[in-house]
């Protein structure tokens, strides 16, 4: 059976994209931490992260790291927190999300967040990429 990341990725439930290739999708968290928590995620369905093919997981590395820069200059944050939990859905995902101090990288912190202020969200992430 197919995660909901799977789903969203392949059309079948909305999500709110901020960047994608080939191997992985960017889309912010419908419970965030802060404005503009997101998640990468492999396009691959593969439950834990230290299951990763190498070469994928050097690819995740190297997007988090551009992800970021994008989300520094979009929220003027001090860092971007990144978590892999993997917990909460089957399929690996990286969490990065804009911090100021300790207690913003709070995962239980995450509240749901209504679709206009995502998009907004999402609109201000992809602004900062391009």
């Amino acid at each position: 059976m197919s995660s909901i990341f799977t789903k969203i990725i392949q059309g079948e439930l909305p999500g709110h994209f901020v960047w994608e290739d080939e191997h992985a999708v960017a889309i912010l968290t419908i419970e965030p931490i802060q404005k503009g928590h997101l998640m990468l995620i492999p396009r691959l369905e593969i439950d834990h992260w230290d299951d990763l093919p190498a070469e994928l997981a050097s690819h995740l590395m190297a997007v988090s790291q551009m992800l970021a820069k994008g989300l520094k200059k979009a929220f003027s944050c001090k860092r971007v927190s990144m978590m892999i939990i993997g917990l909460e859905v089957p399929h690996t995902h990286i969490h990065l999300a804009p911090i100021n101090d300790m207690a913003d990288a709070n995962i239980t912190n995450a509240k749901r967040a209504d679709n206009d202020a995502l998009a907004a969200a999402a609109v201000k992430i992809r602004a900062a990429l391009a």
